[in-house]
């Protein structure tokens, strides 16, 4: 029997075809973002994903590739079978934007996001206009720009570019963003081409504000001062309003005062402004002003001082936008036989400014009225500086005011030197555009020295809770408060009190510079329990702790009883500078036998100068004098203050 044989089976081998290609997105920087491609074949289909630097994405083996997108970048999938057929999907783009956004919804599914919308413009004819607008989507959004209602048709992505504006390009311009999921509109921005001599002037900006702000008021050998506590505080807050990063310090040493220099210029940079101010004894000499450190000897000569016209000059080499320096001091020569000797200019960069208290060889005068001490020159800046104003017009107001004061008639008039080139104001916005990286170093260095305790809270073992709050009065001058927040079970008359290690004495607590001081800290919803003022930080060289005594009477035993806790907090404020480190070699050569002595140890025998006591609203100078001639011996160390001089002089009160 025969029969016939099966015939054999052909298999038909199908190609692999890609049904849904992956599309491109635009996402935030970090955004979950899952691209997907769907194909059909025979057999089981393999999946690997490349990007445009053709190396294969880790774990880029499904269908579904899901990243978390860190850069723009190009994705492709090769899909194939078991029998060597193998397709690749369309190239994608995952365009990732580091930009705002903090407007983009929690649950987004993709719909067109606008993240930057076009600006208004003001262009010269002739001149390129742009205008920008980004938006995120998923899939990428497709942009088209309008005018006046009207398409653009060959405007269609996400710059508008006009190489040469013209009257024509005038209008209401606005763009379409949309994907497969919703369409946006941008807000209509209007665009004005104009003549050259109509184009409104740039506003000036500074890429960030320093200050650095000093008042010396307790010296060691020659007369206190009132004023500088009030002028520093106040200035010091009206300059925080306008922008300024501000350091405020108050009675400094000569090597301190440098060192507090040197950290001032170091937050400088190309295109910011800087500040100096200065509230103290002073005096000119040879065309130069000096400031007299809180440690200077009786008889004082230019190395034991400060020199302004070197701070200006470090100033400058930092490159900055607008340099001001503002003096409420003395000018009057202690050696009227001298000839004035000229000054190496400091070269020709530009807005500088100077603005002194006083005039050449004149005295700068503080008064004390309603219980409140301050220098005239400062009374008036203060009234003035958060005007919008180029500075030197400021200045004129104040010496306007000045000039009307019957206090000092005929006895201080204000001075402006300048060399502004531009019509800068204090006010001026800050821009930080292309400046970030300097602007983040300048803020950890500006906040080492402004960095305030946390407040902290104690439980005692008696359940009585204390709180411990801190405030800064000035960069160097910390305020601790404790508050006796609740009472334990058994305990009655709780009290608490403050106590530092190592000690930091109060200078300000003598009788009405106390109450001064206090009026800067209170308000009338304040009532701590305790306040403890820690003055004198940048001399710290260890840490400051903070010793909480706790008095209160056990109502079993009818005992009175106390507790103690510390709290270590570090080196706060200007403490954390380390401003004492400069020069102190050299400084303890110079000043061997000096009779100068350490903040806040003020000497009881100081030299009985001819000063008049300031009373209510009579004026008190802030000329330093010397006493009677001393002739000046130079030793062979070389003086921080290189002046040339015409001739050897003589120290004379």
């Amino acid at each position: 029997m025969t029969g016939s044989r099966p015939k054999p089976c052909r298999i038909m081998i199908s190609e692999i075809v890609i049904v849904r290609h992956p599309v491109s997105v635009c996402v935030p920087v970090n955004y979950k973002v899952t691209l997907s491609v769907r194909a059909e074949g025979t057999g089981i289909l393999n999946y690997q994903w490349f990007t445009d630097d053709e190396q294969e994405v880790c774990g880029g083996t499904e269908a579904d590739l899901t990243i978390r997108a860190k850069k723009t970048q190009l994705y492709v999938c090769r899909v194939n079978d078991q029998f060597c057929n193998c397709v690749f999907s369309e190239w994608v783009k995952v365009k990732v934007l580091d930009i705002d956004k903090s407007g983009l919804p929690v649950h987004w599914q993709g719909e067109p996001h606008i993240a930057v919308n076009p600006k208004p413009q003001t262009v010269r004819e002739g001149k390129k206009l742009t205008l920008r607008c980004t938006a995120f989507g998923i899939p990428t959004p497709r942009y088209q720009w309008y005018r006046n209602g009207q398409p653009l048709l060959d405007k269609t992505g996400d710059t508008l570019q006009i190489e040469h504006a013209t009257a024509e390009h005038r209008g209401s311009y606005l763009c379409s963003i949309s994907n497969v999921l919703e369409e946006r509109w941008t807000e209509p921005v209007d665009v004005d081409v104009v003549q050259m001599d109509q184009l409104p002037p740039a506003v000036l900006t500074a890429t960030d504000k320093v200050a650095l702000l000093i008042g010396n008021l307790n010296y060691s050998n020659h007369p206190d001062l009132m004023a500088p506590i009030m002028d520093v505080h106040e200035l010091a807050n009206l300059l925080q309003q306008l922008g300024f990063r501000v350091v405020s310090l108050l009675d400094l040493t000569r090597d301190e005062m440098l060192a507090a220099i040197d950290k001032f210029t170091q937050l400088l940079d190309r295109g910011v402004y800087g500040l100096f101010y200065y509230a103290g004894h002073g005096y000119e000499h040879a065309g130069r002003n000096y400031l007299v450190a809180v440690d200077a000897p009786q008889p004082y000569r230019p190395e034991n001082c400060v020199c302004v016209q070197r701070i200006m000059l470090s100033m400058q080499k930092r490159r900055t936008a607008l340099s001001v320096i503002l003096l409420d001091t003395c000018r009057k020569w202690y050696n009227q036989d001298c000839i004035p000797s000229c000054i190496m200019p400091l070269g020709p960069s530009g807005n500088t400014v100077y603005g002194y208290a006083t005039c050449e060889d004149a005295e700068a005068f503080e008064v004390q009225d309603g219980g409140k001490s301050t220098g005239i020159f400062t009374k008036y800046l203060n009234a003035h500086i958060l005007q919008s104003d180029k500075v030197t017009h400021v200045l004129e107001k104040v010496s306007e005011d000045l000039g009307r004061d019957p206090l000092v008639t005929g006895k201080q008039v204000v001075e402006i030197k300048h060399t502004l080139k531009e019509p800068r104001s204090l006010a001026d916005p800050v821009r930080t555009t292309g400046h970030t990286r300097e602007l983040h170093l300048r803020d950890a260095c500006w906040r080492q020295a402004n960095e305030l305790p946390r407040k902290k809270r104690l439980v005692f073992l008696c359940r009585v809770e204390v709180e411990v709050s801190f405030s800064a009065l000035f960069s160097n001058v910390l305020v601790a408060f404790a508050t006796v927040k609740t009472t334990g079970p058994r305990t009655q008359d709780c009290t608490v009190t403050l106590s530092s290690i190592p000690p930091m004495e109060d200078i300000f607590s003598r009788p009405g510079r106390s109450e001064e001081m206090d009026s800067l800290l209170f308000k009338k919803s304040d009532n701590p329990d305790y306040t403890l003022r820690l003055c004198a930080l940048q001399k710290l060289k260890e840490s400051l702790v903070i010793r909480v005594d706790l008095h209160y009477t056990n109502t079993d035993s009818k005992l009175r009883q106390t507790e103690s806790q510390q709290v270590n907090i570090g080196k706060p404020l200007v403490a954390s500078c380390k401003l004492y480190k400069r020069n102190q070699a050299t400084s303890a050569k110079r000043q061997e036998g000096a009779s100068a002595q350490s903040m806040g140890n003020i000497s009881s025998s100081k030299p009985l100068l001819h000063q008049t006591p300031a009373g209510p609203c009579r004026p008190f100078t802030r000329k330093a004098e010397c006493a009677a001639k001393v002739a000046v011996t130079r030793s062979n160390e070389p003086e921080e203050n290189d002046e040339t001089e015409l001739q050897d002089f003589i120290l004379r009160q």
